[in-house]
C-alpha cells in the first residue's frame, strides 16, 4: 500500500476523446461523487475544453494539460505554453507520454526541456516513462526507464513537483496490463534509482503511479503494492468505472 507520506494519486488522461456533452457528463459524475479525501484526483481533457471544465469541476479535483511547449510565447502554431496554463489556474501537465515520444517523435532531451519550462512556470508535472514490448522482452526495461529519467537528473529539476507515471507501452490501450508484481518491481527500481541518482528524500517522497489498461477490476491488487502510489488512467477515465478506481484506495 502507498506510503502514508505519499498521498494516493489518480489521474485521468482523456487524450483526444470526448465532446462537450460527454465531458460535462463526466464532470457531473465527479461533482456528485463522494470522493475519498485521501486521494488526489487530476483529470486531463483535450486542451479545447480545459476552461469549460475549469468552470464546472469541483475545486477538490485539479486539471492538467496534456502537453506544453518550451517557450513562454512565440511563433509556434498549435502549441500551448506553460505560463498560459498557469495563468488560467491549470496546475498540472502531462509530459513524456509514450504517444508524444512515438507518434510525435519527441526526444528525451526535448521532453526534459519541456519539463524544466513547466516547473519554472510553477506547474506540477506528471512525467511518463515506460518501455516497449521488444525492450521488455530484451530485458531492457530498467535501462530504458532510467535513461528517460536521467535527462531530468541532468537538468537538476525539483522532484517535489513531479509525479512519475510508469506506463509500459505494451499495456497502454491494449487491454494487457502488467501483473501487480511486474509493476511493483519496476516501481521499486525507480525508487532505488531516485535514491542513488537524486536523493533519499526524493526516493521517499516522489509518487510513482502506474498506467496501462488500469480498470476497476485490477486497481485494488495494483494499488496494494508498496511502491505503487496511484494510477494514470486512460480509457477507463471516460467511463463511470473511473469513480471505482478512485474509490479503490479505501480497499487498500
Amino acid at each position: 500500500m502507498v506510503s502514508s507520506n505519499r498521498k494516493f494519486f489518480v489521474g485521468g488522461n482523456f487524450k483526444m476523446n470526448g465532446n462537450r456533452k460527454k465531458l460535462m457528463d463526466i464532470v457531473e459524475g465527479l461533482n456528485k461523487a463522494q470522493l475519498d479525501a485521501g486521494v488526489e484526483v487530476v483529470v486531463a481533457p483535450p486542451s479545447l475544453y480545459l476552461l469549460a471544465l475549469h468552470e464546472q469541476l469541483r475545486k477538490e479535483i485539479a486539471l492538467a494539460g496534456q502537453n506544453t511547449y518550451i517557450d513562454d510565447e512565440g511563433a509556434y502554431t498549435g502549441e500551448i505554453s506553460p505560463w498560459m496554463l498557469k495563468e488560467e489556474s491549470i496546475p498540472w501537465v502531462i509530459l513524456g507520454h509514450s504517444e508524444r515520444r512515438s507518434i510525435f517523435k519527441e526526444s528525451e532531451d526535448h521532453i526534459a526541456e519541456k519539463t524544466v519550462a513547466a516547473l519554472k512556470n510553477g506547474l506540477k508535472v506528471i512525467f511518463c516513462v515506460g518501455e516497449k514490448l521488444e525492450e521488455r522482452e530484451a530485458d531492457k526495461t530498467l535501462e530504458v526507464v532510467e535513461s528517460q529519467l536521467d535527462e531530468l537528473r541532468k537538468a537538476k529539476v525539483d522532484w517535489s513537483d513531479i509525479v512519475i507515471a510508469y506506463e509500459p507501452v505494451w499495456a497502454i490501450g491494449t487491454g494487457k496490463v502488467a501483473t501487480p508484481q511486474q509493476a511493483q518491481d519496476v516501481h521499486a527500481d525507480i525508487r532505488k534509482w531516485l535514491a542513488k541518482a537524486v536523493s533519499e528524500t526524493a526516493a521517499k517522497q516522489t509518487r510513482i503511479i502506474y498506467g496501462g489498461s488500469v480498470n476497476a477490476k485490477n486497481c485494488v491488487e495494483l494499488g496494494k503494492q508498496s511502491d505503487i502510489d496511484g494510477f494514470l488512467v486512460g480509457g477507463a477515465s471516460l467511463k463511470p468505472e473511473f469513480l471505482d478506481i478512485i474509490a479503490c484506495h479505501s480497499k487498500l
